[in-house]
């Protein structure tokens, strides 16, 4: 490392927004507008056209405004680092955004071919999952999917990101583990949800009674990570007992079905007193895929290697000779709710990139209609067997 490498190391480290995740590549980022006045900061909540943005100077309030593009992609979000007017500007505008690493993306619940961004620059999703109602496996892999998605393609990705080709590293958060008494169930459970997250760490908690805290810290300690999950899936209690006080909001969730309702209903941005950076989010009731081919691939590598040992390279996994899918599902090696599953996030993937690819649109179709003709022919086959 160069001598000046090492000095815009140390000073970034002692910068005041080294707490939130300033570094000596953000600084150099940042240098062309710190020449016009401007304040470097980074967004730790949006609310209606305005945000909090914590400078050198504090918190200030500054419009958005400014910065409205025509795409939704590139609008302010939690987690973004900006420049903001000085001191003394009335009104105080966030005058451009700094380019993102990585950002966490999901599907409008539009039928417009839009994105929703969540979460901005972060190193670490963490999935949290509740062992107080029944696992849903399939919502699991949906959210790892997104989260090995999970890049924005503006700038290179941070090195320490690099571990996955998403940029963003996902781990699951089994909490309230202390409301599964038996030691043998939980441990069933935790093996359910490390099967279905090949690869992932799989960390049960218990926030209230401290149990796998310790280890969640570990991994949020160095970067920024972002809370993602149901209402009532335990995150902003987590949010809190990773904090140390009680920033956000807990209430209780129903007796009958162990679901929440929605007590953050911000994206909110918190130092970490160990280090590392949190962003709670609001419950997430829809997790629409956006663009995450590369996600579901990875979700569901055991799948794709497979797939390449069937004898032929376009083999459906269906009732094809030498499939080597059907033969792992026979033998137990595969799950078969796993290669339903794997379908399911294909076929909602493809959808979502043909709303605006002309060639996937045109390749669906012609799916579409190969499949139909084949099934008006078995059918006719069959008509045919039955008549006199």
């Amino acid at each position: 490392m160069s001598l000046s490498s090492l000095a815009g190391s140390s000073s970034s480290s002692s910068h005041p927004l080294a707490p939130f995740g300033w570094d000596a590549d953000w600084e150099a980022e940042f240098a062309p507008h710190a020449g016009q006045g401007l304040l470097p900061g980074r967004v730790v909540r949006v609310d209606r056209g305005q945000c909090d943005v914590v400078t050198p100077a504090g918190t200030v309030r500054a419009d958005t405004e400014f910065v409205v593009p025509r795409d939704p992609m590139k609008v302010v979000c939690t987690g973004d680092w900006v420049a903001v007017d000085p001191e003394g500007s009335d009104p105080r505008y966030v005058r451009t955004l700094l380019p993102r690493r990585t950002a966490f993306v999901r599907s409008t619940s539009s039928k417009r071919s839009e994105g929703q961004v969540l979460a901005t620059n972060i190193d670490h999703v963490v999935i949290c999952v509740s062992l107080a109602a029944e696992l849903d496996l399939g919502r699991i892999e949906r959210f790892l999917a997104l989260a090995m998605s999970c890049s924005s393609g503006e700038a290179p990705l941070h090195e320490s990101a690099l571990s996955w080709e998403s940029g963003a590293q996902p781990v699951v958060v089994l909490t309230k583990a202390d409301l599964v008494l038996d030691p043998v169930t939980r441990s069933y459970l935790v093996q359910d949800v490390e099967t279905s997250a090949p690869g992932v760490p799989v960390v049960p908690v218990s926030a209230l009674g401290g149990d796998g805290l310790d280890a969640v810290r570990a991994i949020v300690g160095g970067g920024t990570s972002v809370l993602l999950g149901q209402s009532g899936a335990g995150k902003s209690t987590l949010a809190n007992a990773l904090v140390g006080a009680d920033v956000m909001d807990v209430r209780a969730t129903r007796d009958a079905d162990g679901k929440g309702r929605h007590t953050t209903t911000t994206r909110n941005l918190l130092a970490l007193p160990g280090g590392g950076v949190l962003i709670d989010t609001p419950g997430l009731r829809g997790v629409g895929l956006w663009d995450a081919g590369t996600g579901v691939g990875q979700v569901f590598a055991e799948i794709e290697e497979l797939a390449e040992r069937c004898r032929f390279h376009d083999c459906a996994h269906e009732s094809e000779p030498g499939c080597a899918v059907q033969e792992a599902i026979t033998s137990g090696e595969l799950p078969e709710r796993r290669l339903a599953s794997y379908r399911k996030l294909l076929r909602e993937n493809q959808r979502i990139i043909a709303k605006t690819d002309a060639r996937v649109r045109a390749e669906l179709r012609k799916d579409w209609k190969r499949k139909g003709a084949e099934g008006r022919a078995a059918m006719e086959a069959k008509r045919a067997r039955w008549r006199p």
